[in-house]
């Protein structure tokens, strides 16, 4: 069977991890795996871990924070049956010295026993709750990666770690905004509700054909910019903070977890 993404985004869970832990899918999963929730990726030395997690206990909008690996363990049991974080990922960055070196698409070459992994909610999440309300979503239809932008909102900082706030924006019918307000509010994992809509000029954002990350969507006529606070906030840290190693998900490349989307709070239950 050909893993493409419309393929992929007919079969379930397992079909689609087997494909992206096997290499044969590297793109984006925006669309993937509904019903589950998706999650950054924050890898990083243990010594950083424990000002990482304040940054996000500070943070909580951008980084909604679902699960943390015991140290050097790449088994995330806590969001999965047998989630191997060196794997599980279509694509991974990888950060020296707060530079980002390269892009790859999977880290058992890269994996170290001091490592701590840190997993955040996303806002694929709700995306399939938007498309059952009728709300279309322009890069889902066209199979592109969201656009993410680097705003002038800041983070709360945390020893090292600080930075301005990414957003990804989706163009939403004016008639629709409530609607896709009360939706994402439900999903708190997830980012939650929008934090901005209308003039991107006025977080800091010039020009919008032009993302920091993932592709452009078009400006269309009747619709406006709205903009969710983005796991993508850390690697604005991490590259701040010049760590001198950090592995994070490449933008749009998701974790798919087993954790139902409309969880409140991030459990897994085993299966027997």
């Amino acid at each position: 069977m050909s893993n493409t993404y419309s393929t992929l985004k007919n079969l379930d869970l397992q079909s689609v991890r087997s494909a992206i832990r096997s290499a044969e899918y590297t793109a984006h999963t925006a669309g993937l795996g509904f019903g589950y929730l998706q999650a950054n990726l924050v890898i990083l030395p243990e010594e950083y871990a424990l000002d990482f997690m304040r940054f996000c206990q500070r943070n909580p909008k951008p980084c909604p924070l679902v699960g943390v690996s015991d140290t050097g363990n790449a088994l995330l049991h806590t969001l999965g049956q047998d989630i191997d974080i060196r794997t599980d990922v279509p694509a991974y960055n990888i950060y020296k010295n707060g530079k980002l070196i390269g892009s790859v698409t999977d880290i058992k070459d890269h994996w170290r026993n001091d490592l701590v992994v840190f997993a955040l909610g996303c806002s694929f999440t709700f995306e399939r709750a938007l498309k059952a309300a009728g709300i279309d979503l322009w890069h889902i239809t066209n199979n592109t990666t969201v656009p993410m932008f680097r705003s002038t909102i800041q983070s709360v900082a945390a020893g090292s770690f600080q930075g301005p706030i990414v957003v990804s924006m989706r163009m939403i019918a004016e008639d629709r905004l409530k609607d896709v307000q009360e939706i994402s509010y439900r999903y708190p994992l997830a980012h939650g509700a929008p934090i901005y809509w209308g003039d991107p000029k006025a977080i800091g954002i010039e020009d919008i054909s032009r993302p920091d990350w993932g592709d452009p969507a078009p400006m269309e006529t009747g619709k406006i910019p709205v903009f969710w606070a983005c796991g993508v906030t850390p690697q604005a840290a991490v590259e701040q903070a010049n760590l001198p190693f950090c592995i994070t998900h490449k933008p749009g490349h998701m974790l798919i977890t087993e954790i139902p989307e409309d969880a409140e709070v991030p459990v897994f239950t085993k299966s027997t």
